[in-house]
């Protein structure tokens, strides 16, 4: 797969940025995220960073900004969020034509793939998922105002502008009629909980989201905060009950590794992540239907980039028939929780 870099440009910017680049780099894409492309760029005496663009095609206009990651990422540095060291952000029409976020890069395993999961001892396992939750909680402790993050993005109730912000992402990604999404979505909004606390919200939080130790399970960093933004903390938290796959379920489209024998249930990373951060699980359902649908918005925009330019798919593809699995899912999840008939 092409590396959408002049990685020539980008070793002079990295020595200009005081990065010491020993002879010509190379560089690999990684993992299956299909929204910024992120790539492994190496050099000839072993050293190595990570690199993050916008993806190829049209892009919306609120997403994919990685400059904005850049500086949450940044402001996390000593928090006791584990994040990458930053670098900088490349504005060298030479490197791209969009804007190249460089990092550190940080050993350890992602967990993108079944296969990886399967290698992880079922103690790892269960360490993993839990320690999901204790630094989700890690994350929505920071002070934000004292990072230098209060300004982030709007306070307001932050359900009606998830709302307003994905049904917005979904109209303009839409690659086909889908009336039992447009419900689930007129449900969401009749069953708005009253806001709570407001916090640094990941956006994207998940296990392909983070990089462990394979050997204990720990997390050493938290990956792609393009979505980050302020809003109630048990926003995440239902997201990553969303994406968590349990034993005897799989919904179509949803990474499944989490069913494996060891991984905590979602009732138990629930419980985890209330008890680290002290908070009232109430309101959770609503915002694990909302994750759901999300998702499923999500996946409709990995399609119509696709469909856009063939060279954005990557891993498992998407396709109409995982996108509906996901509806009918996030109608499960609401009838579960008492919000659906």
């Amino acid at each position: 797969m092409s590396v959408e870099l002049d990685l020539r440009a980008l070793a002079a910017w990295m020595r200009e940025a005081g990065e010491s680049v020993v002879g010509a780099l190379t560089g690999t894409r990684v993992g299956y995220g299909q929204s910024n492309l992120t790539y492994r760029i190496d050099d000839e005496a072993g050293g190595s960073w990570i690199a993050r663009r916008p993806p190829l095609g049209r892009l919306l206009a609120s997403a994919h900004d990685v400059t904005r990651e850049h500086r949450i990422m940044s402001a996390l540095q000593g928090t006791g969020v584990p994040v990458p060291d930053t670098i900088g952000v490349c504005t060298d029409l030479a490197v791209a034509d969009v804007p190249v976020f460089l990092m550190a890069h940080v050993e350890g395993t992602v967990v993108d793939d079944e296969d990886t999961a399967r290698s992880l001892t079922p103690e790892v396992r269960r360490r993993l998922g839990l320690d999901l939750a204790r630094t989700l909680a890690k994350i929505h402790a920071v002070d934000i105002d004292a990072v230098g993050l209060g300004d982030l993005a709007s306070t307001k109730p932050y359900a009606p502008r998830q709302l307003k912000r994905w049904s917005r992402q979904l109209e303009e990604s839409r690659t086909q009629a889908r009336p039992d999404l447009d419900a689930l979505t007129e449900l969401l909004r009749d069953t708005v909980p009253d806001p709570d606390a407001i916090a640094l919200v990941h956006g994207d939080f998940h296990i392909r989201n983070v990089i462990i130790d394979e050997g204990t399970g720990d997390i050493r960093a938290v990956l792609d905060w393009e979505l980050s933004t302020l809003g109630d903390p048990l926003a995440d938290m239902g997201s990553a009950l969303a994406y968590w796959t349990q034993a005897g379920e799989m919904p179509g489209g949803m990474f499944a590794a989490s069913a494996l024998d060891g991984f905590p249930t979602r009732a138990e990373m629930a419980k985890e992540y209330l008890r680290a951060l002290g908070r009232d699980g109430q309101a959770l359902g609503f915002w694990h239907v909302l994750g759901v649908w999300k998702v499923a918005i999500i996946a409709e925009g990995v399609y119509r980039r696709v469909l856009d330019n063939p060279e954005n798919a990557a891993g498992v593809p998407v396709t109409p028939e995982n996108i509906q699995a996901l509806i009918d899912h996030g109608w499960d999840v609401a009838r579960e929780n008492g919000l659906g008939s």
